[in-house]
């Protein structure tokens, strides 16, 4: 099975149709979370992320924008597109989005496979360094999981004789490429596919990654999208001028 690994969208449809125009044929999605928040097309987000998958995990920000986080502990700029998200959602995009699982969530049929936002010993918690990885990776029984939330594509590996963390190398920072990892037996994993909308290691394309359950590799993308588009509409929509300046630097 061919498995396309989407996370941190946060409302950039630009970004999120690009990286289905480019992601190669699969077999079903998921979704790892902040599915809205930051960008200004949430209910677009939303209802296409619904027509595309069933297996999801609820996100910090999808928590915020339904009410279900204290927004004291977000940044003002964060606060105030996610109480912008709120006011701009449909009831339905809402109360969907309130009703997304915490993971950690299972992929029927892969049961080596879990799914988180954050870290698997806290949906909110960050993992960023090896030092942040090394818990989850000792005591994890499941030896493959997928998590979102830093918006650095790349991941984390532990085995018998080693830990190291490790990112795709691309060769240009403006078209479509991609990056294979073969996974070894007797490691244990956590891989970040990147951040769809919101990338924050230097690159502005889009980030996704494609699990290949059969060759047991992950192929890590890049893809790059209209990115005055989603400006625009950020500045539209009176939302932080800052949240599309951003874009741009990847950062």
């Amino acid at each position: 099975m061919r498995i396309l690994l989407l996370s941190d969208i946060h409302a950039n449809l630009e970004a999120l149709e690009a990286c289905l125009a480019a992601a190669p044929s699969f077999d079903l999605a998921v979704n790892l979370g902040d599915i809205v928040g930051y960008g200004a097309s949430p209910n677009e987000v939303t209802s296409r992320c619904r027509d595309l998958g069933k297996v999801f995990v609820r996100g910090n920000h999808d928590k915020a924008a339904t009410g279900l986080l204290d927004l004291d502990d977000f940044n003002p700029m964060a606060a105030a597109a996610a109480i912008w998200t709120r006011d701009e959602l449909t009831s339905e995009n809402l109360e969907w989005l309130r009703a997304l699982p915490q993971g950690p969530v299972s992929v029927e049929g892969f049961p080596e496979v879990q799914l988180v936002h954050g870290s698997p010993i806290d949906e909110d918690g960050y993992v960023v360094s090896l030092g942040d990885a090394l818990a989850p990776l000792i005591t994890l029984t499941v030896p493959l999981t997928f998590f979102g939330h830093t918006h650095l594509q790349g991941g984390f590996f532990a085995s018998a004789s080693a830990a190291d963390g490790f990112r795709p190398e691309y060769r240009s920072i403006g078209q479509a490429e991609s990056v294979a990892l073969q996974l070894k037996s007797d490691t244990r994993y956590l891989i970040n596919p990147g951040s769809v909308g919101q990338p924050r290691d230097g690159d502005w394309r889009a980030a996704f990654a494609l699990f290949d359950t059969e060759a047991q590799t992950v192929h890590f993308h890049r893809a790059p999208y209209n990115l005055k588009d989603a400006q625009d509409r950020i500045n539209a929509a009176n939302l932080p001028s800052r949240l599309a300046t951003r874009l741009a630097a990847g950062r």
